[in-house]
């Protein structure tokens, strides 16, 4: 592509580089100027205009900015994913559906280190979206690229980005109560809301005593596909009464601690092939916390064991609820 100052006679079939004020009104930049365009900015007193022109073997930037997209979004409806229209060399994809987003993390890095003028920006790996959330915006920066380059693009973004759609369509809740602390609903109403943002119905809710025996019975007769366990009080050990209830009724633990705060006091297990999640105090706050990463993950399919959950601590200081009893500030 050659681009740079020309007088304005030999512009005509260039890209204008900067927008410019015409006898008429402004011309946007990337217009392909013709005779008329040329006679306004003439008429302006303009002399020499900036104008790309594209050279053999470059590709415009809105038809290079589709291409890439169509190769990383190659399967649409697997994927779950939708390309939109170009426009001034940019290309955003969009979620057809609710999840959580994947993406190969080493072929986004791959597609931006081909050409510094090919870029690709996403949003966070295992991000919760919803049906239309913009997921990546492609940017050709230039008003072209070579072919070759955009070919390296595009073989190695191959399927990058695809959205995981829940897996599981009911769950239950099972929570602890003592005397002197009596359930006040919001837990209920806080996982509600989470559920409901991935299209999982809360089939109901068994409320027991915080006693092993009682909740180990609770667990067994939950017909929800997935469990979640909220303890009136905190769960602060392995063997206390939330990981020990799921032990008697037969279930196994596979998780427990997160380095996410709020969230530490969570942990994770099977009851044959259904999940069960034993939640943190902070859970009961619609507020973000680690019970929130592990939640959606889980119910989108992945199978997390305590390696997973281990390495969700750089990034997981998360912002303070200030209802917590023992807040970070004493």
């Amino acid at each position: 592509m050659k681009f740079g100052s020309v007088a304005i006679k030999d512009s005509v079939g260039g890209i204008l580089a900067h927008s410019m004020l015409g006898i008429g009104g402004y011309i946007s930049k990337g217009t392909v100027l013709d005779a008329t365009h040329i006679a306004q900015l003439c008429a302006a007193g303009h002399e020499n205009l900036v104008v790309a022109r594209l050279e053999k073997g470059d590709v415009e930037e809105n038809l290079a900015a589709t291409r890439l997209a169509k190769a990383i979004v190659c399967k649409p409806e697997m994927q779950g994913l939708r390309v939109a229209r170009a426009g001034a060399g940019r290309v955003n994809l969009y979620s057809t559906r609710a999840g959580i987003v994947l993406l190969d993390e080493a072929a986004i890095l791959a597609v931006n280190t081909v050409n510094p003028m090919i870029t690709i920006a996403t949003v966070s790996r295992f991000k919760r979206v919803e049906e239309g959330s913009m997921i990546a915006t492609i940017k050709i920066i230039s008003y072209s690229v070579s072919e070759v380059a955009l070919e390296d693009a595009c073989s190695v973004g191959l399927s990058g980005l695809s959205i995981a759609a829940p897996i599981f369509e009911t769950a239950t809740l099972v929570e602890t109560q003592v005397e002197e602390k009596r359930g006040t609903g919001k837990g209920q109403v806080a996982i509600t809301g989470r559920l409901d943002r991935l299209g999982v119905q809360l089939e109901s809710k068994i409320v027991v005593e915080h006693k092993k025996d009682q909740l180990a019975d609770a667990l067994k007769e939950a017909k929800g596909d997935v469990v979640f366990i909220l303890t009136a009080s905190a769960t602060s050990d392995p063997l206390d009464v939330g990981p020990e209830a799921l032990r008697k009724a037969g279930g196994v633990i596979t998780a427990y601690g997160m380095p996410v705060d709020p969230g530490n006091l969570l942990f994770l297990g099977w009851l044959g092939k259904k999940p069960v999640i034993g939640l943190p105090g902070c859970a009961r706050s619609p507020a973000l916390n680690g019970a929130d990463w592990v939640l959606e993950r889980i119910i989108c399919g992945q199978r997390l064991t305590q390696a997973h959950i281990s390495s969700m601590g750089v990034g997981g200081l998360l912002k303070e609820i200030p209802t917590r009893p023992m807040p970070r500030a004493l």
